[in-house]
């Protein structure tokens, strides 16, 4: 269905693309500072659905809707401010979780990475910009081909977003036994989620 030769130029072109720091790879980092390993490999699970999320509805056409109406743009971004700011807060609030205590259900940093990746709508109109370079509307249908493609991104970045939360994970576990460096976790974690809080808001259509 897809050309080989295609897909091979895919490869590269999305491995790039998920080796690139960017909002993702930060809230994999700062969930995996916050409350370690499993909830990063979680988060980053979440995001990748997310990714397939927006793929299917560029490939249906409705990616089109968010290009083209800018107040829907706008409430699908404020809404994830708001959520970003949220997850400052209880980070904020609470700290790092310390090793005696109970672990955060790995389903709430799903659910918290899938909303993330949901609510920025630039992630669409990356798509929508991205993966139709590389579809060809004579090799069959579209929304197979952005499906397929979009799983590469979405395989590449679990694996990469989950590694680097991993690495945040393994260090924040020798950290938190200590109350004082729980707490700077808490902030540190707290900074990135307000980071991508603030850069969501001054995101712009173009």
């Amino acid at each position: 269905m897809i050309d080989p030769v295609v897909l091979l130029t895919f490869l590269p072109a999305a491995m790039a693309l998920n080796l690139t720091p960017g909002a993702d790879m930060m809230f994999c980092f700062g969930q995996g500072l916050r409350s370690g390993p499993r909830a990063a490999i979680a988060a980053s699970a979440g995001i990748s659905l997310g990714s397939l999320v927006h793929v299917t509805l560029a490939g249906l056409g409705l990616g089109a809707a968010v290009a083209a109406m800018p107040w829907l743009f706008d409430v699908i971004r404020w809404v994830g401010v708001l959520y970003l700011l949220t997850l400052a807060w209880s980070a904020i609030r609470n700290g790092a979780t310390p090793p005696d205590a109970p672990a955060q259900p790995a389903k709430h940093a799903f659910r918290d990475g899938l909303l993330v990746n949901l609510t920025n709508p630039k992630v669409i109109l990356f798509v929508l910009a991205f993966i139709p370079q590389f579809i060809d509307p004579t090799a069959g249908p579209i929304l197979m081909q952005f499906m397929v493609l979009g799983a590469v991104i979405a395989l590449g970045g679990f694996v990469i977003n989950a590694g680097v939360g991993l690495m945040a994970g393994g260090a924040s576990r020798h950290l938190v036994g200590n109350r004082r460096a729980g707490r700077i976790l808490g902030w540190i974690t707290g900074g990135i989620f307000i980071t991508l809080a603030v850069r969501l808001a001054v995101l712009e259509r173009a």
